[in-house]
């Protein structure tokens, strides 16, 4: 079953229960889908990789945006994304606690021969692949400087 096909199921059960805030974050993901499939190129199809990214891309705008109400005490609007941050987290892979982004970056680490601060971009680029799904762009990069330090 397709991510398109999940959402539908999941919005006409959110229309029949009328859940507002899973309705919203359904909507939400049903129109990138939409959009990713109308691109020039796309064919009409997406691929799961590029699903995921979607789900990632949808998740990391709404935490920039929770951010900014958080900082304006917008805590109405606030609420609001986080409620989609969480219906959109279920579509996305199981995330990686902070212990065990650790333990796979020391592993990429020590493959890739990284010692200093100076081998960041290259230690990133496995990590960020690697990782994809399942643990977020900023941490990735925070672990990593963290354990370049050392």
């Amino acid at each position: 079953m397709s991510l398109e096909q999940k959402v539908m199921a999941e919005m006409k059960d959110a229309m029949r229960s009328k859940n507002e805030p899973l309705l919203r974050g359904l909507r939400a993901i049903k129109a990138e889908i939409i959009k990713a499939r109308t691109e020039p190129g796309a064919n009409g199809e997406i691929s799961e990789d590029t699903e995921m990214k979607l789900l990632q891309k949808l998740v990391k705008q709404r935490k920039d945006s929770l951010e900014i109400y958080q900082q304006q005490n917008r805590a109405d609007l606030a609420q609001k994304e986080e409620e989609e941050i969480a219906v959109i987290e279920k579509f996305l892979p199981q995330q990686l606690s902070a212990e065990e982004l650790k333990t796979e970056l020391q592993q990429i680490l020590s493959q890739a021969g990284a010692t200093s601060p100076a081998d960041m971009g290259k230690v990133m680029g496995v990590a960020s692949k690697q990782l994809a799904g399942r643990a977020d762009g900023k941490a990735i990069a925070a672990t990593v400087k963290e354990l370049l330090a050392k």
